[in-house]
């Protein structure tokens, strides 16, 4: 995820700074929250894992369907390893599940194929923010990569009191802003995919009642780790940008 969030939003550069409270807040906050929304999502989906799907279908079954429903037969389904590696990917078209999923039978495979589905639905349907997302693919790994290093070395070089300093570590910091531009716009993708996926299983009743708000609940934590890392990259983003400008005073 986004290179390990960043190297956990960059753990060891406090070290390079001297032990600023502030980052340290964020750094653990962050992953406090991030661990609980992933033990929380863990927990519904383990539940849910045990739910069989009301006619037996597996998540590459229910995939399938799916896409057949809203005139899709060019988007492939295939099996990945690991787990929660599921995914679609726009450039080969292809849906991509776990092996849990892909031959699950339960309300967990349904719900995640589904909203996998659900991406591939609005890259058919040319979703604005997935096709601004995709777009923003490339330069962000190129971010996420450099990132770490530019600012590093813009605060050393700063701190130095080298003439470049300053412009280089604005120049991490606006690479940074990328990837937290990225994952605000990963957000209403990801809400979104869900939002078709559940409207899909309910309105071809494959899935309705409790079963429908199980996999309603399951779809929303996993949702909840996007926004956990949104609001975790505004926060860093905005204490580099307090170090930039204590660090022209």
């Amino acid at each position: 995820m986004m290179t390990l969030f960043l190297a956990k939003i960059f753990l060891f550069l406090p070290f390079y700074l001297g032990i600023d409270p502030a980052y340290l807040l964020i750094t653990l906050g962050a992953m406090v929250a991030g661990m609980m929304v992933q033990g929380r999502l863990k927990s519904v989906l383990a539940a849910n894992s045990q739910i069989p799907t009301p006619n037996g279908m597996s998540g590459e079954e229910v995939a399938r369907k799916m896409l057949h429903d809203n005139g899709i037969d060019d988007v492939k389904i295939e099996s990945v390893e690991g787990f929660l590696s599921d995914h679609y990917n726009p450039a080969t078209k292809t849906v991509n599940l776990s092996p849990d999923v892909f031959n699950g039978r339960s309300i967990t495979a349904a719900s995640i194929a589904a909203h996998e589905c659900g991406h591939a639905v609005q890259h058919a349907r040319s979703y604005a923010w997935l096709n601004l997302r995709s777009t923003l693919v490339p330069i962000t790994q190129f971010s996420s990569r450099m990132t770490v290093f530019v600012i590093i070395a813009g605060l050393l070089l700063s701190g130095m009191r080298v003439a470049f300093g300053t412009d280089l570590f604005l120049a991490g910091i606006i690479l940074f802003g990328v990837t937290t531009l990225f994952s605000l716009i990963t957000l209403p993708v990801e809400f979104d995919a869900s939002r078709r996926g559940l409207a899909w299983l309910n309105e071809s009743k494959f899935l309705q009642g409790d079963a429908y708000e199980q996999a309603k609940t399951g779809l929303h934590w996993a949702a909840m780790t996007y926004v956990v890392s949104a609001l975790a990259s505004i926060a860093t983003l905005l204490y580099y940008i307090m170090l930039f400008n204590r660090s022209r005073n």
